[in-house]
């Protein structure tokens, strides 16, 4: 498909449905026609916005008239962004490599190609870990990741798999109440769709829980810590050198950082990645995002106490603000979080 061709049926969709007479700048179209995907890179948001159209009216009928399965427009300037970003954490992870031996820092060397790829082909990280060739496997477990079920750490867990860290996949399990069975079943999926090694690890919440639910704090960022320490020092205890997290936000530089001996990878914000990218890495092993916002702690937590939902909104709109997060994306969630509140 051709951008003009492209550019003539959007002002033609525009003027049918009655919006504004605007022609959008579009930096580039990439047609997949084997998964039968548009990708539309327009100069900038308001571009993209134009792309969209109120309501996605315009990127609907668009689908419609060009026969396609799936349209997804990006903005450039987001794209400029996440490179610099990728460059960042490049440029990090090349000093990080040299504290390693050639055989120990396999994985990484491994990881630093695929950055490069990422890099140069921005639009696709799924199709690059389809061709990613330079993954050799080690007998002994390189790296920790921390597996909950999301599929921001499942996301992890795969890309860990095929970058050759032969990871042993850990989850602490703090009871129903912040990993219902749904999350556990998730968890038995993809370690045994990757054939990965996986242990749960126990922690005691309760001051967490009670806290929660007497309305003392929200618990979103004690849970956090509680896991996060749980999960260090058992990988201390067991003498691995990696741990990965899935973290979207500590990006570049950060997103590879010491905790003592160990090295802390936040893989997902290391490739700025997006939570779209997430979900479909994911969903191709199993793991399929179900909406809505926390686990039955916060859900409780927010029934009992109107205001916490502020301190989850907020968190959503740091993934928004950070590029992580579509607005459409975020809406859903603010209002998941709304829907029970009363006024």
């Amino acid at each position: 498909m051709e951008k003009e061709e492209i550019l003539t049926a959007i002002s033609q969709i525009r003027r049918e449905i009655g919006h504004e007479n605007l022609t959008p700048d579009i930096t580039d179209v990439i047609f997949d026609a084997k998964k039968s995907e548009l990708l539309i890179i327009a100069s900038d948001r308001p571009e993209k916005s134009l792309v969209i159209g109120k309501g996605g009216w315009v990127v609907g009928k668009l689908k419609e008239e060009l026969k396609v399965d799936h349209i997804h427009v990006e903005a450039y300037s987001d794209i400029l962004l996440r490179k610099y970003r990728m460059e960042l954490a490049l440029k990090r992870l090349g000093e990080v490599k040299r504290d390693f031996d050639d055989k120990i820092r396999l994985p990484l060397d491994n990881l630093s190609k695929l950055l490069e790829n990422r890099i140069e082909q921005p639009y696709n990280l799924k199709s690059i870990l389809e061709d990613f060739s330079g993954y050799s496997k080690s007998k002994h477990h390189k790296a920790m990741v921390a597996l909950s079920g999301g599929v921001d750490s499942s996301f992890s867990l795969i890309v860990a798999e095929k970058m050759g860290f032969h990871p042993l996949a850990v989850t602490v399990n703090p009871g129903d109440i912040i990993l219902p069975k749904y999350l556990r079943d998730r968890v038995e999926t993809i370690t045994g769709k990757l054939d990965v090694e996986h242990r749960y690890l126990d922690a005691d919440m309760s001051p967490v829980i009670d806290g929660a639910l007497e309305g003392r704090y929200h618990p979103c960022g004690r849970c956090s810590k509680v896991i996060e320490e749980t999960i260090l020092d058992y990988a201390q205890k067991e003498g691995v050198l990696f741990l990965i997290f899935g973290d979207l936000l500590a990006t570049g530089a950060q997103s590879s950082v010491y905790r003592g001996d160990v090295l802390r990878i936040s893989l997902p914000a290391m490739l700025s990645a997006t939570k779209g990218e997430t979900k479909a890495l994911a969903g191709e092993y199993g793991v399929i995002s179900t909406g809505g916002y926390g686990c039955p702690l916060l859900a409780e937590v927010k029934k009992r106490y109107n205001y916490m939902s502020r301190f989850s909104v907020q968190r959503v709109l740091r993934e928004t603000r950070a590029g992580i997060l579509e607005p459409g994306e975020a809406l859903d969630m603010v209002m998941s979080l709304c829907r029970n509140k009363k006024d």
